[in-house]
């Protein structure tokens, strides 16, 4: 399993509401740049898998806010794959602030379909981002 990086986003002005947190829509978007890093990082790149004809849109989304952030905090979000059963790809992202607390736990699944909607077997069809994906997986017990 290769050595991945821990994705840093600091919380933009715009991100907050009026009350000065970040507004909850917005950890959702942070899970999306994190996962398009991660993967980038152990080589699926989502350029990539467009060019070779696959689109990976999100199925489920679930969310635990635990502590609020704030315009200029830094968040740091760790990304794993948990689950993968063919079609399917689970993630699951833990959210820390500088001071290593813990501000939201989240997850989110995907499939993998061709451009007009069938679903794809990538163990059968692309065997490589296969291979990734299993030699990439972290069971949930595991990061524990």
């Amino acid at each position: 399993m290769k050595e991945i990086e821990v994705y840093k986003h600091i919380v933009q002005y715009y991100e907050t509401d009026m009350m000065g947190f970040v507004h909850h829509s917005n950890y959702i978007r942070w899970m999306e740049e994190s996962r398009v890093d991660y993967l980038r990082q152990i080589n699926i790149d989502y350029t990539r898998l467009e060019k070779d004809g696959i689109v990976s849109p999100t199925v489920e989304v679930n969310c635990r806010y635990r502590k609020s952030t704030t315009f200029q905090d830094v968040v740091f979000i760790t990304v794993t794959m948990s689950e993968f059963k063919g079609v399917k790809l689970k993630f699951a992202y833990v959210m820390k602030n500088a001071d290593g607390d813990v501000v939201a736990e989240a997850s989110s699944v995907h499939c993998f379909i061709d451009k007009v909607g069938r679903p794809i077997r990538l163990a059968k069809e692309y065997p490589e981002y296969y291979s990734i994906i299993m030699d990439n997986i972290v069971q949930e017990s595991d990061s524990k």
